[in-house]
């Protein structure tokens, strides 16, 4: 049995359809992580799982029961949004307790369970302040522990980290990560950050105009990406697309000499078709005498040092591509370079469709 079922869910306002035929079942304890750019109806979605929407069609099952028609305080769910929506005149202890003193639990059992989930999230020194008097991060942990106390079997996220800085930002993707592991609860997780989607998700579905482009593991959106849009938008750099022709004995990249032999694995044969070839940043390197495998010939244009990896961006004809060096690498602007990678990093799409040609 799905803890939650997503089945053929569509929104339309009037003329425009904004969710087109979404199905998704999660088991017990999966993350799963919405990711999208804006207006793909990542968050749509979320907000007709929370009832704060209503869909056109299809339906929402959490266990065995459709939640569908039932106000957001009966189906059984908990929100964290993006603005922490926190009460400014209640302690930080109410703030996580006051859903419960609503539903008239006791004054003991509810003072246990805002401790206890205190202790969780590491806040137990703020429970008699103001959220005035706290850091991001700080209203961030409360947000999360005022769902975390009800014990829901369904938690939604809205962006929740998209107000944090760089540094704060990665504390709390590790502490919702550390929490995940410990409750094993259910998540639906809204985000445009393909590295909180990567580091937090069970399952990524990767939204694009009200579709789903492709759900998978992160690592079989990375390393498997289904389509060009997912290609170029989960990585980063993003992966290196560039336009190539298929000849008898491989791929020539256009407006450059450089030919990728492929022997028998390009699939519906070779010659005269256009295809998209990919390959990630970080799968070329530089080519050594004894280097093996596939091989560019390229122009470098720009480095930049990042501290831990050197980014080159190279001219291949009137084509780019970027590569992901070790940080003390030595080469200079204009010089010409072979970069050298493994056929299997190979990944090729069709121009039209832009859906991907696997390899035999």
């Amino acid at each position: 049995m799905s803890a939650l079922e997503i089945r053929n869910i569509r929104k339309r306002y009037g003329d425009v359809e904004t969710l087109k035929s979404i199905d998704i079942a999660l088991e017990s304890g999966e993350f799963l992580v919405l990711l999208g750019s804006s207006g793909c109806g990542k968050s749509t979605l979320l907000n007709i799982i929370a009832g704060l929407a209503e869909p056109s069609g299809g339906d929402i099952l959490i266990g065995e029961r459709s939640i569908l028609g039932a106000h957001p305080k009966d189906r059984d769910i908990a929100m964290v949004f993006q603005s922490y929506a926190l009460y400014p005149n209640m302690s930080v202890a109410r703030n996580i307790g006051f859903g419960l003193e609503m539903r008239k639990v006791p004054a003991a059992e509810r003072e246990k369970a805002v401790r206890d989930t205190a202790r969780l999230l590491q806040i137990e020194n703020l429970l008699d302040r103001k959220p005035s008097q706290l850091s991001g991060g700080q209203r961030q942990r409360v947000a999360i522990g005022r769902a975390l106390v009800r014990e829901p079997q369904v938690f939604l996220f809205d962006e929740p980290l998209s107000n944090l800085d760089a540094k704060l930002r990665m504390e709390m993707r590790t502490e919702l990560k550390r929490l995940h592991q410990m409750l094993k609860t259910t998540v639906v997780y809204v985000t445009h950050d393909q590295i909180e989607a990567m580091t937090l998700a069970t399952r990524i579905a990767v939204m694009r105009d009200g579709r789903i482009e492709q759900l998978g593991t992160p690592a079989e959106i990375y390393d498997r990406p289904a389509t060009l849009y997912v290609a170029g938008f989960v990585g980063s750099p993003p992966m290196n697309i560039l336009d190539a022709e298929g000849t008898g004995s491989g791929l020539r990249i256009l407006g450059s000499e450089n030919t990728l032999p492929l022997g028998g694995a390009f699939p519906n044969g070779t010659t005269g078709r256009r295809v998209k070839v990919g390959i990630r940043p970080e799968a070329l390197r530089l080519a050594g005498d004894d280097a093996t495998g596939g091989r560019l010939t390229a122009i470098v244009e720009v480095m930049e040092l990042t501290g831990p990896e050197l980014v080159i961006t190279a001219r291949i004809g009137e084509q780019r591509i970027t590569a992901c060096l070790p940080p003390r690498t030595s080469l200079e602007p204009g010089s010409t370079q072979a970069f050298s990678f493994d056929e299997a990093a190979l990944h090729l799409f069709d121009p039209e469709s832009g859906l991907s040609l696997r390899m035999a």
